[in-house]
């Protein structure tokens, strides 16, 4: 019964434990021959060092479960076999000082067997890794995705990988990236990235012996930035299910498939779009320890600093300062996050007049203009005095057309994900394009959205949940626990036995004894007065005997 009752609460799909299931291992292979590596190693390794800082602190499941690390210039080396990247940031840093400090000068380039060689040890590894490690550790993923970082030509490395790797063993191989990091001169390979037609083209004339490989090699040619790397990287952190789609979008029926003449008994089919969810940023809920400024603004308090002092003093006003002017055709909103908050003019009381007024006046002002020119202001939190290291938040401010503005967190560089979003400049098919059409002229049209016509059932669900506690609900046991232990508190204040005073009744009906009232006591009352010269005011006493409508009485001081 208690199982049929809780499933009438669910939980929310958010924190559903199918999610990040799938995560597959990582092998990264870095290319540190000269001369790529003298102009690549900064970039590389300072990419590496951030993103592994933010990977090893995430809380929740794990996107990351496991990572080892190659790095190959005249001989191979595994600078990092398989460990997991969860709260081991120590581990992995000192991986990434020992790379950075491998040699920028010497002969030119690794032959490719060394490449060849890296990746199929990386292979080798995770065999291993999975037969002896498999029981205590949470990889539940069958294959593993290996990254090469390289300053070369992409296109060249490709081709030695699939001529070299044809005849090997591939079958825990679930994709080979390489990532080409396009230096000055070589830098217009960039305008093939990603590109599918010419990855295999120029090996071999026999298009089948490449066709084992079509699937898992991808080419991907970025700047030689630090940005850049870092957002290759953070496509690790993605979701890698694809077990199943995410979500089904469901469009009223379309006219179109009923054709000219509907059946009346027949039922309609909504149009169903299934489609698959992608993170456009990482909540700065998953990283604990940071100041709570910009994590949320569910409410006031989440905004107020954290900072208390030793006084009963109110601390100070949180400080923004204005850094830059937006236009607001220029903001999408996938970098807004979080619930916002209006901003008013103040009202406060312990203000002068003239100075209420006139910020009164100046708010106003910024407002219209706001309004007028279009546009949004980016700011930023202020830090606190003699802390160096703090860490900023930045917000955007909306105007509107009463005078209040809108605040709501940004995204910044650290919690941006990778998105890889398909544009298209050819229209869709005809008949695709006319099911859709008539599937959303049946839709209602509203002009403008009030929010009051929606209805979540959050007031018959919280008054369900609170009723179920009364009947022994699971979410109930504390008043359960406090139920039983009551009859004992009774009995032992039960009068001896054969008295039958009309006392020991009320005692039945209230919990705690009511005070005695005021009014029964006979002394003499000096009367109340009302003097500034006193030190303390007249303290209130309620008579518990009246609800919460009985009068205040004071007591003379």
């Amino acid at each position: 019964m208690n199982q049929r009752k809780q499933s009438c609460f669910p939980t929310s799909p958010v924190s559903r434990s199918s999610s990040f299931s799938r995560q597959p291992p990582r092998v990264l292979i870095v290319d540190t021959s000269p001369p790529w590596w003298s102009e690549t190693r900064s970039v590389i390794c300072e990419a590496l060092d951030n993103f592994l800082a933010l990977a090893s602190s995430l809380e929740g499941p794990s996107r990351l479960p496991l990572l080892s690390l190659y790095a190959v210039s005249l001989q191979q080396e595994c600078l990092l076999p398989f460990v997991q990247v969860k709260g081991n940031f120590v581990r992995l840093q000192s991986c990434v000082e020992e790379l950075r400090s491998l040699p920028k000068e010497g002969c030119t380039g690794p032959r490719g067997d060394l490449l060849k060689q890296a990746v199929l040890d990386g292979l080798q590894q995770f065999k291993q890794f999975v037969r002896h490690a498999a029981a205590t550790s949470n990889v539940n993923s069958h294959s593993v995705e290996v990254t090469l970082l390289t300053g070369r030509p992409g296109r060249a490395v490709v081709r030695q990988l699939e001529e070299r790797l044809k005849d090997s063993d591939l079958v825990s191989l679930r994709r080979l990236l390489v990532v080409h990091i396009a230096v000055e001169q070589n830098y217009p390979e960039r305008e093939s990235a990603w590109s599918q037609e010419g990855l295999s083209t120029g090996g071999t004339d026999d298009p089948e012996e490449n066709l084992m490989l079509h699937t898992v090699v991808d080419l991907q040619v970025v700047e030689n930035c630090v940005t850049a790397v870092e957002n290759v990287l953070k496509m690790w952190l993605h979701d890698q299910g694809g077990d199943r789609e995410h979500l089904h979008l469901l469009l009223p029926p379309s006219l179109q498939d009923f054709g000219p003449d509907p059946n009346p008994g027949r039922r309609p089919i909504p149009v169903c779009l299934k489609c698959d969810m992608q993170e456009r940023l990482l909540s700065p809920a998953l990283l604990s320890g940071i100041p709570v400024l910009g994590t949320k603004t569910e409410s006031l308090w989440d905004f107020h600093p954290s900072v208390t002092s030793l006084t009963n003093q109110s601390p100070s006003p949180q400080r923004l300062r204005v850094i830059k002017a937006l236009r607001a055709e220029g903001v999408c909103q996938s970098v807004l996050y979080g619930l916002p908050l209006v901003i008013r003019s103040t009202t406060c009381w312990q203000l002068d007049w003239d100075e209420l007024e006139t910020n009164h006046q100046t708010f106003h002002a910024l407002c219209y203009t706001l309004r007028a020119r279009d546009w949004f202001l980016l700011v930023r939190s202020e830090p606190d005095s003699g802390c160096s290291t703090g860490v900023f938040s930045y917000y955007l401010l909306q105007s509107s057309s009463s005078l209040s503005l809108l605040l709501k967190p940004v995204l910044t560089r650290e919690l941006l994900l990778s998105s890889s979003t398909p544009v298209s400049n050819e229209d869709p098919p005809a008949s695709a394009l006319t099911k859709v059409q008539s599937s959303l002229d049946q839709l209602e049209e509203d002009p403008m959205f009030n929010p009051l016509c929606l209805s979540t059932n959050l007031y018959r669900h919280l008054k369900m949940r609170g009723l179920a506690q009364r009947r022994g609900h699971p979410y109930g046991q504390n008043n359960r626990t406090q139920n039983q232990s009551r009859p004992q508190r009774r009995d032992s204040l039960q009068p001896p036995e054969g008295s039958t005073s009309r006392q020991s009744q009320g005692r039945v009906r209230a919990t705690v004894a009511p005070l005695p009232s005021a009014a029964a006591t006979r002394l003499s009352r000096r009367p109340l007065t009302l003097s500034r010269s006193r030190p303390h005011g007249p303290s209130p006493v309620l008579d518990d005997t009246d609800d919460c409508h009985s009068d205040v009485q004071f007591s003379p001081v």
